[in-house]
Order: structure tokens, then C-alpha cells, then sequence
């Protein structure tokens, strides 16, 4: 370190040390009213990378095995029923990466709007404030139909609907509102 730029960093240690207010003011305990006039804004914000199943799953048969392996599938898997008899719609196969940066989470009170409805449901929401940019690389997934939610289940059999392949930036406005329904 050169003589200036230690003079600099004592100046500042100085000058910070010779502030007064904020910097030495003392803790104190809050009882429940005072903690309850506080307002503040809560959230989580949220940046990430993601990469899924870049390599293949676990799963190792004569059905799943590596990404590099053509005569194997590879890739995460999400099913859901839409009816309680019904059959499976899947997204089959996912893999790739994406990166996004600005995900909130956070409660949202709905008391107004929604055509009136807003009034009457009166309860609280979880928010996702969407990321304005999405970086996708090799992302792809297969949409699918299927008699079963695990390909290894007995009786299995799909028919892949269409499959999707995304590369590039996809920008993404606005918030997705997660409604609760039941009785936890």
C-alpha cells in the first residue's frame, strides 16, 4: 500500500468515527405496541442460475440414462392430473439452463379491485414479481400426454404432443398472484 492511499483510508476511518447521531445511537427493546405502529415493506428479491439436468438423472434403465446416450431419455419430469380418474399431462425431458435476475416473492393483501371481487375475497396472496429479463441456453422440454405420472409405473404409455427448444433472452413483465384455496 503507498503512503497516499494509507493516508486516505485513515482520513475516512476519521471522518467516519467523527459522526455523530445515527452511528452511535443506542438499541432499545420494542413491547408489542411499538412493534406494532412499525411499518415496513417485506419481500424477498431473488437472482439466480439455474441449470437442470445437464448431464441425465439418477436413474439409470432401459427408459432413463445419461443426456449423451440417444437411446436413453434424460431430464426432469413434472406431472399433474387434471381430472382425479384422469390421464397425466407432463412435461417430459426437461433440460438446459436459465438465469434471471429481480424475482420478488412476497404477501399481497387483496381487499379491492378484481371486478369487485377483490371486496369479498379479502385474504392474502403470494406475489411473484416477474424478472424483467430471462436468459435461457439449451432449454428444452416436451410437452406430452400420459396414462401414467412415472414412466416406470406399470401400463405406461405417452404421446408427446409437442416439444419446445428455447435460446435467448425473453423479457417478463408484471406479477403472477398465487391463490390459496382449502383449509391448511
Amino acid at each position: 500500500m503507498t503512503v497516499a492511499t494509507t493516508n486516505v483510508l485513515l482520513l475516512l476511518c476519521a471522518l467516519a468515527l467523527s459522526i455523530p447521531g445515527q452511528s452511535a445511537a443506542e438499541l432499545k427493546r420494542l413491547d408489542d405496541q411499538a412493534l406494532g405502529a412499525v411499518a415496513g415493506q417485506g419481500g424477498i428479491y431473488l437472482s439466480g442460475d439455474v441449470s437442470i439436468n445437464e448431464l441425465g438423472g439418477p436413474v439409470e434403465n432401459s427408459y432413463f440414462g445419461r443426456c449423451d446416450d440417444e437411446t436413453r431419455k434424460c431430464g426432469a419430469r413434472f406431472a399433474y392430473r387434471l381430472k382425479e380418474n384422469g390421464g397425466w399431462m407432463v412435461l417430459d425431458d426437461i433440460r438446459g439452463n436459465f438465469a434471471f435476475e429481480g424475482l420478488t416473492l412476497r404477501v399481497r393483501t387483496i381487499d379491492s379491485g378484481f371486478g369487485g371481487d377483490g371486496v369479498l375475497f379479502r385474504a392474502d396472496v403470494l406475489e411473484l414479481g416477474l424478472p424483467n429479463t430471462v436468459r435461457f441456453n439449451d432449454v428444452r422440454f416436451k410437452i406430452a400426454a400420459s396414462s401414467t405420472a412415472r414412466p416406470t409405473d406399470p401400463g405406461f404409455q405417452q404421446t408427446d404432443i409437442f416439444s419446445v427448444g428455447m435460446r435467448g433472452e425473453v423479457v417478463m413483465e408484471g406479477n403472477l398472484l398465487v391463490f390459496p384455496v382449502g383449509k391448511p
